[in-house]
């Protein structure tokens, strides 16, 4: 069995631009268990999905302490690294948030995102959201921190342009000075702004796969280091539940 480090190490590894380590998103030990049966390289949780899984809504509705047990079966479960879709940072200041992630470190967690959504819509400014990563880094100093901009999730695709990206870019910037390792653009679609966006930064760049994305191998090419697939896994394993269940009730 790796050690932490030695996980925490590997996944850092993995995030190589123009080879992207692939993510099949996952919300409990059974997924985790059969993604990694499939050859996954690395295994990162998705909050939308284990919340939903577990009977709540995504936004940190679900309490920090099933969170963590859920995620402790989900290490346990496998030999993989595993990452922690850490919302917001669960905790009102840095110090609750620093608390938080060395809770989650505990449980298993060798990665972290962390978004600068807010619950009830916009970006958090610049200088909170730098505390929240500060404050994971300094909690998990061997974890891998992906810094979540919400700019493009929050618009519609027809509203993105250069005038977005470059403030994308500077939360980039902001964000690795606070010691964030990658960073997470979900909603970027377009293949000219993700390779802009890859040439801006030295993090490395994690799109999410969504209708209208570029192909995994399109991604590759313009310099992704990591691609996810978010709440796709949970959706589509849903579906087939549900079809199976027609098919035996209709």
């Amino acid at each position: 069995m790796p050690s932490y480090a030695e996980k925490a190490r590997l996944f850092a590894d993995l995030h190589v631009r123009g080879r992207p380590l692939v993510l099949f998103n996952v919300w409990d030990a059974g997924s985790a268990h059969a993604v990694a049966e499939a050859g996954a390289p690395a295994l990162a949780t998705g909050s939308w999905s284990v919340a939903e899984a577990q009977g709540f809504r995504d936004g940190e509705a679900m309490p920090l302490d099933l969170v963590l047990a859920n995620f402790a079966r989900i290490a346990a479960a496998v030999d993989l690294p595993v990452s922690l879709d850490f919302e917001r940072g669960y905790g009102a200041s840095p110090g609750e948030i620093a608390e938080s992630a060395a809770r989650a470190v505990d449980a298993g967690a060798i990665g972290f995102n962390i978004e600068d959504g807010l619950a009830g819509g916009g970006l958090a400014p610049v200088e909170d959201q730098v505390a929240r990563i500060a404050a994971v880094r300094r909690a998990a100093p061997d974890a891998f921190v992906n810094a979540r901009a919400d700019i493009f999730l929050q618009a519609p695709a027809a509203d993105h342009d250069a005038a977005k990206l470059d403030i994308a870019i500077a939360r980039a910037r902001a964000y690795a000075d606070a010691g964030a390792a990658g960073f997470f653009v979900p909603g970027l679609i377009d293949e000219a702004l993700i390779a802009r966006m890859c040439e801006a930064t030295a993090l490395p760049v994690n799109i999410m796969m969504m209708p209208g994305a570029p192909p995994i191998a399109r991604q590759a090419e313009l310099g992704v280091a990591r691609i996810s697939h978010g709440p796709g896994p949970w959706r589509l394993a849903m579906k087939a539940v549900g079809d199976a269940a027609r098919a035996l009730y209709g």
